[in-house]
C-alpha cells in the first residue's frame, strides 16, 4: 500500500480553511501545520499509486486556497 507525504502551501491567511477542508478527505490518515517553505504536511494512504496521484490532483489541490504541492512517496514494510 503506497503511502505518500504531500507538503502543501497555501495562498496568505488560508492556512486554516485549507487544514478544514483537508480534514474531510478519507484517505489522508494524518495532517499537520508547518513552519516554513510549506504550510502542512498531509500522509495520504491510497490502494496504489494511480490512486494516490488521483487524491493529490482531484481532492487536494482543487481545494481552494492550495497554492502548491509537493508529494512524497514510499511503501510500506
Amino acid at each position: 500500500m503506497p503511502v505518500g507525504f504531500v507538503l502543501i502551501s497555501t495562498a496568505p491567511a488560508k492556512e486554516h480553511q485549507v487544514y478544514n477542508e483537508l480534514l474531510k478527505i478519507k484517505e489522508i490518515v494524518e495532517l499537520h501545520p508547518l513552519f516554513g517553505e510549506y504550510d502542512l504536511i498531509a500522509k495520504v494512504e491510497a490502494k496504489d499509486l494511480e490512486e494516490l496521484g488521483k487524491i493529490v490532483v482531484e481532492k487536494i489541490r482543487s481545494i481552494d486556497g492550495v497554492a502548491d504541492t509537493k508529494t512524497l512517496t514510499g511503501t510500506k514494510f
